[in-house]
């Protein structure tokens, strides 16, 4: 099987988790300059089988865009264009940022890991993979 890879997308920053191949357990992978995104994804499909990029979707409470909506719609139709075989699931993220937050410290992160907002974004990253696949069942 392939894996499933999600993407939190940032302005600065990316946040990407991956499954094992067995498509069981969702891990944080990486933070990637955003600027360098296309390109560590082209190399990373081109060893790594990939069946779908989840995308988390950013929207405010009321469910309406944020300003950072129209980013990632933007990345996206350039992922799809770079990469149009893996096809591209859009997953709401609303929340991520603190239930990661909360994640690292109930795994006993040090308040310097903590403060790092790479590990931020890709803890983030994994919540949004584990929770599409749950979604999934």
């Amino acid at each position: 099987m392939a894996r499933l890879m999600a993407i939190d997308y940032g302005q600065k920053r990316t946040g990407i988790a991956v499954t094992d191949p067995l498509q069981l357990i969702a891990t944080a992978l990486e933070t990637v300059p955003t600027h360098q995104l296309l390109d560590y994804l082209k190399k990373y499909v081109a060893t790594e089988s990939v069946e779908v990029f989840v995308v988390g979707l950013p929207k405010r409470l009321d469910g309406t865009d944020t300003d950072n909506t129209p980013r990632v719609r933007s990345f996206v139709t350039r992922l799809q264009t770079a990469l149009p075989d893996v096809p591209v699931h859009w997953h709401d993220e609303r929340f991520t940022s603190k239930m990661a937050m909360q994640a690292m410290i109930a795994n006993g992160s040090t308040r310097k890991d903590r403060r790092d907002k790479g590990n931020l974004d890709k803890v983030s990253a994994a919540i949004i993979l584990q929770s599409y696949m749950e979604s999934k069942k």
